[in-house]
């Protein structure tokens, strides 16, 4: 620690920006990789400005624009190469003016709830009775015929919740992290069907089509007889806690000329905006309790003001991107890539979803800046946006950049019966890899391997300096759900790192309880040094890092 204290101290006096400059011997720069990263972190200071002042950052919102050039402008200070990259068109922006929801009889009481994104708005302040439709067919339907006109109208079913004996926090445990590092290769396990044998589809599928057959059968009707709201009961969370997603569409009602291209049924599409009606989430402590006013024969009233607007201006979305440029004149055409999303979802700040992994990525860029790292390969970081509406800016700066998959009916079929062909770009070669965080606030565990075998002795190396900060795992485990896949599914290095759950999915994940409170500050600490950690192993290494067989990707 004496020789690290004194490589420290002499590097700070002499880089010129507050940073320090370091021999660049691997031992030397890892030191001072944690030192920096575990006693002179940035992170929470990173995500505080991104929750707590430029707030929700739904894709195509001002605030989300904002967060874009925020992050630009703020690595452009500690000297990367910073810019706004373009893509799309994504569609219209939405944003949320003002909201309020009461009970007014049988007596008052404010309501939790929130509009749902891309809502359209009502004509003021709407004060109503409240009708609970209990409708399974079409046929259910009709004895709401002529009743719903001007009224809230709930669509949804009540929701049991029970009480939480076993509190909401969690880490992973001994068995857990075992279990994961025991994990088969993907490649041998065949992937569970949604589609069943007889080409039916599976119990889980039929489920969800039922669920989402009753809600639109109920949504379609409420609008057609003129309703002035139309309230879902929270699908997740209790205490308060409501889970808020886009607006429903309704289908255009006009038929489609052969030929012609059917209207878009995105929120986010322009064409889209006559076909949704007014909608809200209601936590569900306060969507029961409408419901069993209901049941009792009570008339319940509520007073709703929702006013939303559309953003026009610029259909194109945008990520953030940034450069530490390599040194190495052989390596540094290669990349290697970090990254997460920017985007969230609208009621609450977005902190676990994914404040937390931009300030990460943010705060391991800074670290390796701080201390001089010369890299021999060129360190891209991406923060992505249109996450949330299906990986939309990672898979458009994978398919610009690197390749994409297209069809093609002379391809042999994948896994999941399409027919396709990578078509390679010009960067395919330079890319070492992508790493990415998107699980919220826990600490790193370890690395999702992807099925790639050949990393496993690289990462294990990489990995034993932080085996005291719980970090060991490797798990030849494929996840799904965020923008490492638009790396691995062309066959390119991604990976997604393995995080403790603590209360992502029983609290945070989509909510209005996704807010700075929420993150585990030493948690942040330790995965950006780990980040920052793996990105300068990655980028000093002599050769890119191995890949999985091309057959591998789908």
């Amino acid at each position: 620690m004496k020789r690290l204290c004194l490589l420290m101290s002499v590097a700070m006096l002499l880089w010129p920006s507050s940073a320090a400059s370091v021999a660049q011997s691997a031992p030397s720069v890892l030191e001072a990789i944690r030192a920096e990263g575990m006693e002179r972190s940035q992170v929470m200071q990173h995500l505080a400005y991104l929750t707590d002042v430029i707030g929700p950052r739904l894709t195509g919102s001002p605030s989300l624009k904002r967060a874009n050039e925020w992050t630009r402008d703020t690595m452009a200070k500690w000297g990367l190469a910073a810019r706004l990259e373009p893509w799309g068109p994504f569609g219209r922006g939405w944003s949320l003016v003002r909201y309020s929801a009461q009970l007014v009889a049988p007596n008052i009481a404010p309501v939790v709830s929130y509009p749902k994104a891309w809502t359209t708005s009502t004509s003021g302040p709407v004060t109503a009775d409240v009708i609970f439709v209990d409708a399974e067919t079409d046929a259910d339907l009709e004895k709401y015929r002529g009743l719903l006109r001007g009224k809230i109208v709930l669509m949804s079913k009540p929701r049991d919740l029970g009480a939480d004996f076993g509190g909401m926090a969690s880490r992973l445990s001994a068995e857990q992290l075992a279990r994961l590092a025991a994990a088969p290769d993907p490649a041998s396990v065949p992937p569970r069907p949604l589609i069943d044998a007889d080409g039916r589809p599976s119990a889980e599928m039929m489920a969800l089509l039922r669920a989402a057959g009753r809600d639109l059968r109920i949504l379609r009707f409420a609008a057609s007889e003129g309703a002035a709201v139309v309230a879902e009961n929270s699908p997740r969370g209790s205490g308060g806690t409501l889970m808020v997603s886009p607006a429903i569409v309704l289908p255009d009602p006009a038929p489609v000329a052969p030929g012609q291209p059917r209207p878009a049924s995105t929120p986010w599409s322009k064409s889209a905006e006559s076909r949704i009606p007014v909608q809200i989430t209601i936590a569900t402590e306060d969507y029961n309790r409408l419901v069993r006013l209901s049941q009792l024969g009570v008339q319940a009233r509520m007073t709703v003001d929702v006013a939303t607007q559309f953003h026009d201006e610029d259909a194109m979305a945008y990520n953030t991107i940034a450069e530490i440029p390599g040194t190495d004149a052989a390596r540094a055409p290669e990349l290697v890539m970090l990254g997460a999303h920017l985007d969230s979802w609208h009621s609450g700040g977005g902190a676990t979803d994914n404040a937390a992994g931009s300030a990460v990525v943010m705060e391991a860029v800074r670290i390796l800046t701080a201390i001089g790292v010369k890299p021999r390969r060129t360190i891209r970081v991406a923060l992505w946006t249109g996450e949330e509406q299906g990986l939309l800016g990672s898979k458009a700066y994978a398919a610009a950049h690197f390749g994409e998959l297209r069809n093609n009916p002379a391809a042999a079929p994948d896994v999941n019966g399409q027919r396709r062909e990578l078509v390679k770009g010009a960067d395919y070669e330079k890319l070492s890899a992508y790493f990415n965080l998107d699980n919220g606030t826990g600490k790193i565990r370890g690395v999702y391997l992807q099925g790639n075998v050949a990393v496993r002795p690289i990462f294990g190396e990489w990995l034993q300096p932080f085996a005291n900060l719980d970090a060991t795992t490797l798990s030849l485990s494929s996840v799904a759900g965020t923008d490492h896949l638009a790396f691995d599914q062309i066959g390119l290095p991604g990976f997604q790192f393995i995080q403790d759950p603590i209360e992502y999915e029983t609290r945070t994940h989509h909510t209005n309880q996704d807010t700075l409170d929420r993150i585990q500050a030493d948690d942040l600490k330790q995965a950006a040094t780990i980040m920052a950690t793996f990105i300068y192993q990655a980028a000093m290494r002599d050769g890119k890092l191995p890949r999985k067989p091309a057959a591998s990707a789908r």
